[in-house]
């Protein structure tokens, strides 16, 4: 029998041809026209919705597949899925936990690389003609203490690099890692107070909504550098671009932004900002693992199995 599910997000065709071995595959990538298909009669079809944390599946669709079964979404974040309406149905959330740490790291200390070393600012040097004036002192990473927010799969992975870099490393998280020898905080503030590199990595939502404003950039104070690869949402924009005006902070890289893809304008002509469009997790290898945990949920739900990776609000 052919189980229907609804991507409601945009996707490879390579990945989509992987869930399409199992799957009848019913793409609907553009959120533009999504309003007009909510009485699609395929909706009725749909056992299982593959989308992401920030796009997400809100209560109007839930409660238009009469047949939903699974709503699995392919990054770690799911702060867009209404966990409520899913719950009213006894229908499982999955989120792709760990499929993508290594590759949201990677990113994390590329940019905490690039805002430190002043990369980004040298690059436009050289073309620009200005070699000589670029060639500064610029501060050292290894040796300095990072603090994680959010010592998830990606803060673990983060952490792995930054040994690599003989950085003490401290975090704040719901609660301590006793399995851990990783210094714990039991207020972002302290984090940051203690801090010489903040990393974001904790997720979207209502709990960290705004976690990083003003208060906590002042304790990471004028030497201190932030790095965002969790969600925007978590950090204050408006109070970043204040404190790298000011020069309350040495600066800061984004690879997410709070109302992505539109972009503060105050972010625009800071030098002491690096911006990524959203491309931490984005690796060949990164998708593969993400759509492969996506289609093993979806197998184990079908099958009367248990999930792999649920979650819950």
């Amino acid at each position: 029998m052919t189980i229907d599910i609804l991507v409601n997000i945009e996707m490879p065709q390579g990945s989509r041809d992987h869930l399409a071995e199992h799957y009848a595959v019913h793409y609907w990538p553009d959120p533009a026209t999504h309003g007009q298909l909510l009485e699609d009669p395929v909706l009725k079809r749909i056992r299982g919705v593959q989308t992401n944390g920030s796009f997400g599946l809100k209560r109007p669709f839930i409660e238009a597949m009469p047949r939903l079964e699974i709503i699995c979404a392919i990054g770690a974040g799911f702060e867009g899925i209404d966990l409520a309406a899913a719950a009213e149905r006894g229908i499982p959330v999955t989120n792709g936990s760990g499929a993508n740490a290594p590759t949201v790291a990677d990113h994390a200390f590329a940019l905490l690389l690039g805002v430190v070393r002043r990369v980004p600012e040298g690059d436009r040097a050289v073309r620009e003609g200005r070699w000589r004036e670029a060639r500064d002192f610029m501060p050292v990473l290894a040796g300095r203490k990072m603090g994680i927010f959010g010592l998830g799969h990606i803060g673990l992975e983060v952490a792995k690099r930054a040994l690599g870099f003989d950085m003490e490393i401290g975090y704040r998280n719901r609660r301590p890692r006793d399995d851990l020898p990783f210094r714990y905080f039991d207020s972002l503030t302290a984090l940051a107070g203690w801090s010489d590199a903040l990393m974001i990595t904790a997720p979207g939502g209502a709990e960290t909504y705004h976690a990083v404003d003003g208060a906590i950039l002042d304790a990471l104070g004028p030497d201190g550098v932030l790095v965002n690869v969790g969600r925007g949402s978590v950090v204050d924009s408006a109070a970043l671009v204040a404190a790298l005006r000011d020069d309350r902070i040495a600066g800061a890289a984004l690879d997410v932004i709070e109302g992505e893809p539109a972009v503060p304008p105050g972010f625009l002509d800071r030098n002491n900002l690096v911006l990524s469009p959203h491309v931490g997790s984005r690796s060949r290898a990164a998708m593969h693992a993400s759509i492969e945990l996506v289609r093993r949920n979806m197998d184990a739900r079908f099958a009367g199995r248990p999930v792999l990776t649920p979650v819950s609000g």
